[in-house]
């Protein structure tokens, strides 16, 4: 960062400035970490030679506290994976099940966002499709913080909801399914080619959220990505251009990850792994009713606070999920 023209290339310069601040915030955790330790260890040589019941409290409190500190450094440790710390695209698609699978969806776009508020995360909707009658069809969420894509990949998957439907008049209980895409936004210096005869790029006036305007113009874009069948919207610019550019920004983030996922694969058939890395595979399953239940199928993470992690407190499920890879 001292080279003059550091700040010439703005994207790299920024990236660097990110693995910086990143490295500072687990330097200082593990400086104060190592710090509390050796201050816990004193004030026990100081206990054997003069014993307090008050001092004894204060350390029993200062171990919780350096105890919590450990587990935030573990899970640094764990968030190693080379995209971990790169911002990522949610999307959330309802599965079939019409109007109960709509507003599951919405209910999960409504629990990652307060997730993305607990975490100080940034989050802007790229792209939002109303449900006919209740809910989302699909949406494209934008997510930026340390460690986004780390903690979020392990969302990436099929999420089952049982309850009573509100839709029902009968009252009946149904389960409902809807897929988590999780793709890392990748650095743009890095090559994807795009033939511009292997796309096509269709604008349309946009619908659901959006300012005064917004549903008037022919500002949204839609580009369909032929030799893969990914398809991309974006509809939150105002201009046409700006949601062309964030569209094809995320086109390139979905074939890079489509390419990591082949490679993946073609590794784990080497060694004679049988894994599933598909969208397709039900990850957890949210229970509502007749009890109230949340649990995870791969770290076996349970809680009967349902409540809690439909308002986003996710961050013990997810931290679960990253201590068994």
């Amino acid at each position: 960062m001292q080279k003059p023209d550091f700040w010439n290339n703005l994207e790299e310069s920024n990236a660097v400035n990110k693995e910086l601040s990143t490295l500072k915030k687990e330097l200082s955790l593990y400086n104060k970490v190592s710090k509390d330790i050796k201050e816990n260890k004193e004030i026990i040589e100081l206990l054997e030679i003069e014993y307090s019941e008050e001092i004894l409290e204060d350390l029993k409190n200062a171990i919780n506290d350096c105890d919590s500190l450990l587990k935030d450094l573990e899970i640094n440790t764990l968030l190693n994976g080379e995209y971990d710390n790169y911002d990522c695209y949610l999307e959330i698609h309802p599965g079939a099940g019409g109007t109960e699978s709509c507003d599951w969806a919405s209910m999960l776009l409504r629990m990652y966002e307060r997730f993305c508020d607990k975490m100080d995360y940034k989050h802007e909707v790229l792209e939002y499709q109303d449900g006919d009658e209740a809910g989302l069809k699909s949406v494209t969420v934008h997510i930026k913080g340390d460690f986004a894509y780390g903690y979020l990949k392990c969302e990436k998957g099929v999420h089952r909801l049982v309850r009573i439907s509100p839709f029902d008049s009968n009252k009946r209980r149904h389960t409902s399914f809807a897929s988590v895409s999780v793709v890392p936004e990748i650095d743009q210096n890095i090559n994807i080619e795009i033939k511009e005869e292997d796309i096509r790029i269709d604008v349309y006036c946009a619908s659901g959220h959006g300012g005064q305007g917004v549903n008037t113009t022919p500002s949204a874009v839609r580009i369909t990505h032929y030799p893969s069948k990914i398809v991309v919207t974006c509809q939150n610019e105002r201009s046409q251009l700006q949601n062309k550019e964030q569209a094809m920004k995320v086109l390139k983030s979905k074939l890079f990850a489509l390419e990591q996922e082949k490679k993946e694969k073609e590794i784990a058939a080497l060694k004679g792994i049988n894994t599933n890395i598909d969208f397709g595979s039900q990850i957890r399953s949210y229970v509502l009713e007749p009890y109230k239940l949340v649990k995870d199928y791969r770290s076996n993470f349970e809680t009967s606070e349902s409540n809690k992690i439909l308002d986003g407190d996710l961050k013990n499920l997810i931290e679960s999920i990253l201590k068994t890879k």
